[in-house]
């Protein structure tokens, strides 16, 4: 089951937003993906995303960074990129990955339970 942040409420709000308005980007490896995190802000016409996914046929996890400002949004954005337990911790502990430019937490303890489950299972 996925967790998700911020203003996305599920799979299909997260897909719908990487793939914009009349779904001019279609995310077509979608089904691919078995999304575990998803975070996405939005305020003040700017926004940022987050999303960690576990690729179904390697079982390997990816993640999606995406950002936008003005009237844009994350269409066209979904590009998952490999990753790591270990990467991860090392971007949360020592890196601003789940902190805004202030410092504080967005997402942070969320994704390290996450990660704590995940470490759990493997």
């Amino acid at each position: 089951m996925a967790e998700f942040l911020g203003i996305w409420s599920n799979t299909d709000s997260m897909f719908e937003d990487f793939e914009g308005y009349g779904n001019e980007h279609p995310v077509s490896d979608r089904e691919d993906y078995e999304v575990l995190f998803g975070y996405y802000s939005y305020e003040d016409y700017s926004g940022l995303a987050f999303v960690l996914a576990r690729k179904i046929s390697d079982g390997n996890l990816y993640e999606v960074n995406g950002g936008h400002c003005s009237c844009y949004g994350l269409e066209g954005q979904w590009s998952p990129e490999e990753t790591g337990i270990a990467v991860l911790r090392h971007r949360l502990v020592e890196g601003n990955l789940g902190r805004d430019y202030r410092g504080r937490n967005e997402f942070a303890d969320e994704l390290t339970a996450v990660l704590d489950a995940l470490e759990v299972t493997e």
